[in-house]
């Protein structure tokens, strides 16, 4: 069994207890990924993120942090999801819960036809998925080209997830991919069921945000979409 590098990685420790490393270790026993290969991408607000290769290829692998998050806020966020109103307040079973929570959510979107990575399984804090691209950047790094075109494929998916039920909850430059000039959405954690308390406000939040981003590439008003836009159709 290889050995896990923790100075290869260059990371914070908490990512790498004892219980994250063991899970690592059953998903490598199992063809996902070889530890000793695993190459930092990004270290996000709850999570860190690598580039892995295993029986299905280049892959993500995303591990949301045992220590060091924002439980409280991770806690009001999922207890107003009806699919988690059961949770207790317990740290392991919020980031597990969150975990699980975006998993469901890009199953549940790949089944929509919602252009978001493929998953391939999950281990309790763990999550391996497709990498899309080399792997490809997000907007806010890879500017549309045409920004026009980019939008209206955007707001494709956007509808998608709506008529499978899917709010994003946290819809930004920040996680949409520009993958060949066209949107793959990811960081579905906060993702929601459109009856969630409050998803009515998060949507409005996603698409006040993409609208300010589009904007400010040159977009006129009368191509931006409003929130009546969706409410009629």
């Amino acid at each position: 069994m290889a050995k896990i590098t923790k100075d290869k990685f260059k990371t914070e420790k908490t990512v790498f207890d004892t219980f994250t490393i063991n899970n690592l270790r059953k998903l490598e026993s199992e063809g996902f990924f070889d530890i000793e290969s695993l190459i930092p991408l990004f270290m996000g607000k709850e999570a860190n993120v690598f580039i892995g290769k295993g029986i299905h290829g280049e892959i993500i692998i995303k591990i949301y942090r045992l220590e060091n998050c924002d439980f409280n806020g991770m806690y009001n966020y999922i207890k107003q999801d009806p699919r988690f109103h059961k949770i207790s307040r317990k740290k392991r079973e919020i980031i597990f819960a969150w975990t699980k929570r975006e998993y469901k959510n890009l199953l549940k979107c790949r089944e929509g036809k919602v252009k978001v990575p493929t998953v391939y399984t999950i281990k309790h804090n763990i999550i391996v998925m497709e990498m899309i691209g080399e792997p490809a950047l997000k907007i806010k790094d890879s500017i549309p080209k045409n920004p026009l075109a980019f939008y209206k494929e955007l707001i494709i998916q956007i509808k998608k997830m709506l008529k499978i039920g899917i709010i994003h909850g946290d819809l930004s430059k920040f996680n949409i991919l520009n993958y060949n000039e066209k949107p793959v959405l990811i960081d579905f954690s906060q993702g929601m069921p459109k009856n969630s308390l409050r998803a009515k406000e998060y949507f409005e939040r996603d698409l006040k945000n993409i609208n300010n981003f589009f904007r400010k590439l040159g977009l006129k008003e009368e191509s931006l979409k409003t929130l009546q836009d969706f409410i009629k159709k």
